[in-house]
This record gives C-alpha cells, structure tokens and sequence, in this order.
C-alpha cells in the first residue's frame, strides 16, 4: 500500500539550513524527521502531539538516525498556546493528517497563525477521501476545498496544491 512520501511533500516547503518548523499531530514523526534532515544542524523541529507515547517514540526514532534537531513538545495545538512556542518564532509547519481529527478548527488555524512568522509557510496533507476503511470515516475526511475555504478565510496565502499520493492531497500556504 502506498501512502505519503513524506520527504518529497516535505521539500515543497522551500525549507532551508537553519530553520524552525513545527509539526503539529506529528504522529510516527516521519515528517518531522524529514524537515530535520533539511533545516541541519542549526535548524530546530518541534514535534507536537497530544499522545506521548508517539513522542517517546519519535525520541527513539531521531536517536537512532542520529538527529539531534528535534525538539518533542507534549501539547495541544487546539489550544491557544498549546504547543508552548513562542508568537511568530516558526518559518514553516507541517500538518499531516491531522485535519480530519481537528475538533476545534478555528482555534487550531488560530495557534498555527500565532506560531509562524508573518511570510512562514503551512504545509497541509490529508486524505481526500475514505477508501473502503482506509483513512478517516467519510465524515471526518476534510476536503481540499475545505480546508482552502478554512486558512483562506483565516488570511492565509494559497500558494500551491499538489497530489501527495494516491490518497492524499496537499496545500501550500504562507501566513498573513
């Protein structure tokens, strides 16, 4: 089964040597460990998540690979102030399959605006649909449009979409 590449997703970033960037719902991290892989050693990746077994994990992982960039933050970017970053300190975030979990979304577009810098960029990958029990429920599953329809309307910027895969699609944006 093919998913997500998350380093070619990860590339459209336009990420360079010595950023920040966060990835929200981080998950298995492997976004998280691609960005770190680009912004190098005098770059930083906050992986946030709410479940700290994933987190634990993501340490794991990165020691392993022998990336010492990551930075793992137990928070709630549902939250205003759940990831615990500080205003407008991050050049780019990543949200990987994490809208069609997102209860709270506007307080969530609110923590992603705080944390980016005035020009950073939002990198969005979600599923587009609900494959026969693979993805979300059809439900929960934000559409592209949607989810245009939602930053656009928080003032973000849409600069490109692309495919990320046979089940996914992606948007970049830059903050207001």
């Amino acid at each position: 089964m093919t998913f997500c590449n998350p380093q070619q997703n990860v590339l459209q970033l336009g990420l360079r040597e010595g950023m920040k960037a966060a990835d929200l719902g981080t998950g298995s991290g492997h976004y998280a460990l691609s960005a770190a892989k680009i912004v190098g050693d005098t770059g930083k990746v906050y992986a946030v998540d709410v479940q700290e077994e994933v987190l634990i994990a993501l340490r794991s992982a990165a020691a392993s690979r022998g990336i010492r960039n990551i930075e793992t933050v137990w928070g709630d970017f549902e939250k205003k102030g759940g990831t615990r970053l500080k205003d407008e300190s991050i050049d780019a975030v990543i949200l990987s399959n994490t809208l069609f979990q997102i209860d709270r979304m506007q307080d969530a577009i609110a923590e992603v605006k705080r944390i980016l810098k005035r020009g950073g960029r939002l990198l969005i990958v979600d599923w587009a649909g609900c494959y026969d029990g693979l993805g979300p429920p059809k439900e929960r599953v934000v559409s592209e449009y949607a989810a245009t329809d939602h930053f656009v309307g928080a003032g973000f910027h849409k600069v490109k979409d692309f495919r990320a895969g046979p089940h996914h699609y992606s948007i970049v944006f830059t903050a207001p």
